[in-house]
């Protein structure tokens, strides 16, 4: 099944380029604070920066947990520059995002960061988009180029297909891979919450260090993005997303529909490419092939030199090099 699966997909190790390209991934450190707006959803005033020429073809770019939109600083210029229009939203929970209703439930699973996504893009009335992220960011890219690829012109996710198998979170994954996941299980207890709660900043220096153990970060630009971990929301939506991945909290009635179209690990039927950072202290880099069977169109994976969890803020060359190549090549309906 691999060997068929992997005919759509071509390996590209940026290691073995020239030394001066490899480097050239790299952009030094900065502490530009980048402006934000802000555009109301249903449920949600979202804020996002924008760069690029209002009429150039959109760009979508999805943080993580625990990052913000800072992990994009470098590579929302590089794609500005080129005459991209780049939108990058907080995700909900983090930085100035809001639900608007002290009713609305605080939900961090992936159907919410996937609809998400789908809502911004119509408030701000852009019917079609490259989308790109990692972690909680790269999930909701693919949830939304899974179950509404019309909305996709093309894919970039790190770590591949990031869609979770939930039905099958409790079957263990090699300890070397358990152990760097910790937080997911702290964050199953009330401890856990309340760890989070009065220690996020904390936590989130620890997990910055060891998700990228090459990374070598300032002070100013952790504290940068740890501001996004004061929304007040933060821990409910945090807790709700880790609890609810491993199967331990239900999800919420207006996302059943898209759980269920989720649980069936619907393909990505859009244009895409994968990165993994070879520095990757959560999920170790690989060739790809494993998820080849997930892409069924044109799906290139890469693998990054020196970069880990953080890939687009730790190499934004890389990653701002595979999205203007899915832009400039994607078939584009407007």
């Amino acid at each position: 099944m691999f060997a068929a699966a992997a005919s759509v997909a071509t390996l590209t190790t940026l290691g073995n380029l020239p030394q001066a390209l490899a480097a050239s991934t790299r952009v030094a450190p900065t502490t530009v604070t980048l402006p934000v707006r802000q555009v109301r959803t249903d449920l949600l005033d979202i804020g996002y920066h924008e760069a690029g020429p209002a009429e150039g073809r959109p760009i979508i770019l999805l943080h993580g947990f625990p990052y913000d939109i800072h992990s994009y600083v470098d590579v929302a210029p590089m794609l500005a520059a080129q005459g991209f229009r780049v939108i990058v939203p907080y995700l909900r929970g983090f930085g100035t995002t809001r639900l608007l209703s002290a009713e609305t439930p605080r939900a961090g699973q992936q159907a919410a960061v996937g609809q998400d996504v789908i809502e911004l893009m119509n408030a701000l009335d852009i019917p079609e988009a490259v989308l790109a992220g990692y972690d909680w960011g790269g999930r909701a890219a693919c949830v939304v180029a899974a179950i509404k690829p019309s909305r996709c012109v093309g894919l970039v996710s790190v770590n591949s297909y990031l869609i979770q198998d939930i039905a099958k979170a409790g079957a263990p994954l090699p300890p070397a891979i358990e152990r760097g996941l910790w937080y997911q299980y702290y964050f199953q207890t009330e401890r856990g919450r309340a760890g989070l709660e009065a220690n996020r900043r904390e936590l989130a220096h620890v997990l910055w260090k060891n998700n990228s153990p090459t990374w070598h970060f300032d002070e100013a630009t952790f504290e940068r993005s740890a501001k996004a971990f004061d929304n007040p929301d933060f821990v409910d939506i945090v807790i709700h997303s880790y609890r609810h991945r491993l199967g331990l909290a239900a999800g919420y009635p207006q996302y059943d529909e898209i759980e269920k179209k989720l649980a069936a690990l619907p393909p990505i039927t859009v244009p895409s490419i994968t990165l993994d950072g070879l520095a990757d202290g959560v999920i170790p880099a690989t060739d790809g092939r494993v998820s080849a069977a997930k892409f069924t169109v044109r799906r290139t994976h890469r693998q990054i030199p020196n970069a880990g969890h953080n890939l687009p803020q730790e190499a934004p060359k890389a990653f701002a090099d595979a999205c203007a190549e899915l832009a400039r090549t994607g078939k584009w309906r407007t």
